[in-house]
C-alpha cells in the first residue's frame, strides 16, 4: 500500500513540475507596459484571450502632470468625463478607427443575410452620389478605402462633420468632393468609404447606424459598454465609444469565424473576406498613415500578415488615431486589446510590433 502512495506521490509531483514548466510567463509584457506606457499617455490596458478565456490582464496608470493636462484639455474639447481616471478593463474610451472593424462587421451581417452585395454600387441607394459622379463605387470599394473619393486631412474631415447635422447631410458633403482616381484603383485611408458604407444599411433597414450596431453587435455579444456615442448621426470610421472588455468580445467572436458562445454573428465566408488584403499591385497608394507600415488592407482591418492560415489571413488588426491596437493571430489562435489614449504617433508601428513578438512567443 505505501508504494502506491508513493508513486501517486511521485506521479502528482512530476504533473505539477510539467504544469509550472509549461506555464506562460507573462514578465517580459509587463515589463514591457512598465516601460511604454508613460509615451502611451501614461495610461494602458492590455487584455489577452486564448482557449476560450481571458489569460493575461494588466493596467499600468502613471499619468505625468503634462498628460493630465492635455488629457483634460482633450476631454472637454470632446464633451467627455474621466480625462485622468486610471484605466481598467471597463474604462469607456474613444477608440477611433478601432471602430472601422466594428462598422465594417455590421455592413457584412447585411451581405450574410442576402439583403447586399459587395459589388452592389452605391448609387442605387444613394442617389446623390449618383449625381456627382459617384454612384459607381462599390460597397467592397467603400470597405476597403478604395473609393477614389480625395477626401481633406483627418483633422479637417473630422472639424467638418462636427457642423454637419444628419446622415444624409454627410453623404451630400462627400458627394461633393473631388475624385483623385477610378474606384477600385487608389487606396486612401479616411473615414468616406464607412460613412457610405454605414448610410446604405440605413437605407435598406430604415433604422439608425447606432440601433442597427445595437441589435446586430452589440447587443448579441454583450458589449453592454459600447456604442457610437451620442451625436447628430453615427461615424461608422471612428466614432465608437468602447471598454477593453467589450471589445474583446468582438475579437473573441472574429477569432472564433464568426461565432460567439454558440451563436453564430458572421458567417465564416464573411470573416475570410474582411481579410483578404484588397490592396493589390495593381493598386495605387494615395495616403495611408504612417504608422500603419507597409502593411495590406481588407474590410474595416489592416491584413498584419497576409500568410495563408487556412482560408485566413495569418494576422490582422484596426488600431486607433488614440494608439488603441486590436489584434487577432489565426496561426497561434489568441487575440488581444491594448488600450491608450494618446495623439504622437512617432514609433508606434515599432511599438506595435515589438508588443506583438512579446505576446507571440508568451502564448506559446
Amino acid at each position: 500500500m505505501e508504494k502506491y502512495k508513493l508513486y501517486f506521490i511521485i506521479l502528482a509531483c512530476a504533473f505539477c513540475a510539467a504544469n509550472i514548466t509549461n506555464a506562460q510567463d507573462f514578465s517580459k509584457i509587463d515589463s514591457w507596459l512598465k516601460d511604454n506606457t508613460s509615451a502611451m499617455g501614461g495610461r494602458s490596458v492590455l487584455m489577452i484571450y486564448k482557449d476560450g478565456k481571458i489569460i493575461y490582464t494588466n493596467a499600468v496608470n502613471d499619468m505625468s502632470m503634462r498628460q493630465k493636462m492635455v488629457g483634460k484639455m482633450i476631454a472637454k474639447r470632446m464633451k467627455r468625463d474621466g480625462a485622468t481616471d486610471d484605466y481598467n478593463t471597463t474604462t469607456r474610451a474613444s477608440i477611433a478607427s478601432c471602430s472601422k472593424w466594428l462598422s465594417a462587421a455590421l455592413v457584412m451581417t447585411f451581405v450574410d443575410e442576402g439583403k447586399l452585395r459587395l459589388d452592389d454600387t452605391v448609387g442605387k441607394f444613394l442617389p446623390v452620389l449618383t449625381r456627382y459622379g459617384k454612384g459607381n463605387i462599390t460597397i467592397s470599394e467603400c470597405l476597403s478605402h478604395r473609393t477614389g473619393i480625395k477626401e481633406p486631412p483627418l483633422k479637417e474631415s473630422l472639424a467638418e462633420m462636427r457642423n454637419i447635422n444628419s446622415m444624409d447631410e454627410a453623404i451630400e458633403k462627400i458627394a461633393k468632393m473631388p475624385m483623385e482616381g477610378e474606384p477600385g484603383k487608389i487606396f486612401h485611408y479616411s473615414n468616406a468609404g464607412l460613412q457610405i458604407a454605414g448610410a446604405v444599411i440605413e437605407k435598406i433597414s430604415g433604422e439608425s447606424f447606432e440601433t442597427l450596431f445595437h441589435e446586430r453587435i452589440a447587443l448579441p455579444l454583450g458589449m453592454v459598454n459600447t456604442d457610437f456615442g451620442m451625436g447628430k448621426f453615427a461615424l461608422p470610421a471612428g466614432g465608437a465609444i468602447s471598454t477593453p472588455e467589450d471589445y474583446m468580445r468582438f475579437l473573441e467572436m472574429i477569432l472564433h469565424k464568426g461565432m460567439y458562445k454558440g451563436r453564430r454573428i458572421l458567417s465564416d465566408t464573411s470573416i475570410a473576406q474582411m481579410e483578404v488584403d484588397r490592396i493589390t499591385p495593381d493598386v495605387k497608394i494615395a495616403y495611408s498613415p504612417a504608422e500603419a507600415g507597409n502593411i495590406g488592407y481588407g474590410y474595416g482591418e489592416w491584413v498584419w500578415d497576409s500568410s495563408s492560415v487556412g482560408n485566413l489571413s495569418k494576422a490582422v488588426t484596426s488600431p486607433g488615431l488614440f494608439g488603441s491596437f486590436p489584434w487577432v493571430d489565426n496561426e497561434k489562435h489568441y487575440c488581444a486589446f491594448l488600450m491608450t489614449f494618446y495623439l504622437k504617433s512617432d514609433g508606434r508601428n515599432a511599438r506595435y510590433k515589438a508588443l506583438k513578438a512579446l505576446v507571440d512567443e508568451a502564448v506559446q
